[in-house]
């Protein structure tokens, strides 16, 4: 308690505490640890890409606040992109909105389109901004778990959602769904008729639909197919992309939104006033990044495959249970099997075991028991470290 009489944070925030990827980052860097638990790569992207920034920075473009929608070139790649891998027309000036990646277009949408009181379904584990940014718009979170196919059901096993319980959740004060595919950190992508059951859920219902599709070139069973491009979707759904975790430069802090001009003005009410503009330089660069060529998409979703099943196979070696990935840079395993039950604590105690950080997927729950065993470890890093990981993780 303060001098002022009550606490110092907002009341809405008082749940949350510092992010579990700064604490697990910084236990690495005083462990000197190998870090799998926050989803950054460690190898740059492009170098034309990496060239087109500083070219940008020494030509002078985007050194000065650059307009507040984002800048002509990169509005317009993003509508290029959307037409050319999902055939999805939309207009560079009035329907898409430059943000300071995807966490910022999360919580500007979120802000914008919620009032007190509004329920926002989420599906659960969840990314832990995504709760955040529901609190701190005023809103109620109702969690929709995904939940593993039993043990016997397949020789792996994988996440899936039960279409009657999202059904079930929804109440006379269900503002919107709050989508997450290819999902992290499940690593679910959700299929093409999961995804029309909720379009058609949505229609019914006359729900909005944030769907935060930031791992959309990085699918390596199924498809990725934007919730948008389902029948009466376009006009009720905000698309959020980033350009972090297609081109592997996710210091750089630029993501979008999609959406109807109506949409994308009410995102941009509230985007103007967190930070206005960001990333000028960068921007230019991206704008070049999302015309490389198919090969390069292909060649990215390849080798995150392989680094998939490097580190999946690694694990389950080393005596974890796998829930091997569809898509995303991380892979789900429970502890159960390696004699541990509580996966905070594991992870709090690995780094002094043998060296490695992983997150403790309890984190993105709401109820804590349904992740209690479940620890996330990232494979969007150099082979030799994925190799070197698996080799200490073999010491439990």
């Amino acid at each position: 308690m303060t001098p002022m009489g009550r606490p110092l944070l907002n009341r809405r925030l008082a749940e949350f505490g510092t992010t579990i990827f700064a604490e697990m980052s910084a236990l690495a860097v005083r462990t000197g640890s190998i870090n799998l638990g926050q989803g950054f790569p460690d190898t740059d992207g492009p170098e034309e890409v990496r060239e087109a920034a500083v070219r940008a920075l020494r030509d002078g473009r985007g050194n000065q606040y650059p307009p507040g929608p984002g800048i002509p070139e990169l509005r317009t790649a993003v509508a290029a992109h959307q037409q050319r891998w999902y055939g999805l027309p939309y207009d560079p000036d009035t329907e898409v909105l430059v943000t300071a990646g995807a966490t910022e277009a999360i919580a500007a949408s979120l802000l914008a389109l919620l009032e007190p009181g509004d329920e926002v379904i989420a599906l659960e584990p969840y990314y832990d901004s995504y709760a955040a940014c529901i609190a701190l718009a005023g809103g109620t979170r109702v969690p929709v778990t995904l939940r593993p196919s039993p043990a016997d059901a397949a020789a792996e096993r994988r996440y899936h959602l039960d279409l009657d319980e999202l059904r079930d959740a929804v109440t006379d004060r269900t503002r919107l769904i709050l989508l997450n595919t290819p999902h992290n950190p499940t690593g679910t992508v959700l299929s093409r008729d999961e995804l029309a059951a909720i379009a058609e859920l949505a229609c019914e219902r006359d729900l909005l639909v944030v769907t935060d599709e930031v791992y959309e070139h990085l699918v390596f069973e199924g498809e990725h197919v934007p919730m948008a491009s389902f029948p009466g979707m376009r006009e009720r759904t905000v698309t959020i992309g980033s350009a972090g975790k297609t081109f592997s430069f996710t210091g750089w802090k630029v993501g979008w939104v999609t959406g109807t001009p109506e949409l994308v003005g009410a995102v941009r009410s509230a985007k103007q006033f967190l930070t206005y503009v960001s990333a000028g330089p960068f921007q230019y660069a991206v704008a070049e990044a999302l015309a490389l060529p198919d090969d390069y998409f292909h060649g990215l979703r390849e080798d995150l495959r392989r680094k998939r099943d490097i580190l999946s196979d690694g694990l389950a070696e080393a005596g974890f249970q796998v829930f091997r990935p569809s898509g995303t840079y991380f892979v789900t395993t429970d502890i159960t099997a390696l004699g541990e039950k509580d996966g905070l604590a594991f992870c709090l105690g690995l780094p002094e075991r043998c060296g490695v950080v992983a997150v403790p997927n309890s984190v993105f729950y709401d109820d804590k028991e349904a992740g209690r065993s479940l620890v996330r470890f990232a494979f969007c890093k150099q082979d030799e470290v994925l190799r070197d990981a698996v080799s200490r993780l073999q010491r439990l």
